[in-house]
């Protein structure tokens, strides 16, 4: 009981510093999740977008992992994949007990509705939104996953022609700055959009293109350290970027 008091105060604590004052009924299911759940903001279970609670896919699991879910399962539904296009679509099994049935989840993926930051890992998308969906309705869980939702096409899209003021080119056969800073997000599963928008505050310009290549040196770099010191403070950083246009239905 001790624990689950010191989490929701921890998790309360940390929701406004990274979201601000939060209205009752945000408050009241933030309560619900950490008791029923034990999800912690700090451990990137749960984040809020345009004043609604997602849970991600690591609360998914965390949440799997306490009930003693006993395997998940992916099928590749070739029938309606398209590889060609990055088309592709899973259906997800999970079992809660030995000997269930199982609870199914279908999920789909193409470069439509991910970030073009993922294109080319549209089925790992297709997978994880399947394998999301599934787990909501084995336990319960009737907040959407942040997985699921499309994302807006990034700006971080690689010019035809080098251009090492803006970290498109390579240096001495270095890896491209631009490269790095899209192994960081993979990496540490960051949002790009909001990357996007910290890396133009901190370059203070309009888009990242538009800084010189110091200035994109120095932000890869500042990223780096922040995930490895801190991803839970990163997230919350970049959580201040939230635009409520961005969230989708």
């Amino acid at each position: 009981m001790r624990r689950k008091i010191g989490l929701l105060r921890s998790n309360t604590r940390l929701a406004r510093n990274c979201w601000g004052r939060l209205p009752a009924e945000a408050l009241t299911c933030l309560t619900d999740l950490t008791e029923r759940h034990s999800l912690s903001i700090g451990a990137g279970h749960l984040r809020m977008l345009d004043g609604r609670w997602f849970i991600t896919n690591a609360g998914l699991l965390h949440i799997a992992q306490r009930r003693g879910c006993v395997g998940i399962k992916t099928i590749l539904l070739r029938v309606y994949s398209d590889p060609d296009q990055g088309c592709w679509v899973f259906k997800a099994i999970v079992f809660k007990t030995r000997g269930s049935k199982g609870f199914e989840g279908y999920g789909d993926a193409n470069p439509s509705n991910v970030s073009s930051m993922v294109h080319g890992a549209e089925m790992r998308v297709a997978e994880t939104r399947a394998v999301n969906r599934a787990l909501r309705k084995a336990y319960g869980i009737g907040i959407c996953s942040v997985e699921e939702l499309g994302s807006n096409p990034s700006s971080f899209e690689p010019k035809k022609q080098a251009d090492p003021a803006s970290g498109n080119g390579s240096t001495n056969g270095q890896p491209r700055l631009r490269d790095k800073l899209c192994l960081l997000i993979r990496r540490y599963e960051l949002d790009p959009n909001l990357i996007k928008r910290y890396a133009a505050d901190f370059c203070g310009t309009e888009t990242l293109r538009d800084a010189s290549r110091d200035l994109v040196e120095a932000f890869v770099s500042t990223v780096a350290k922040e995930a490895a010191n801190d991803r839970a403070a990163l997230i919350c950083k970049l959580n201040s970027y939230c635009q409520p246009e961005e969230v989708r239905p």
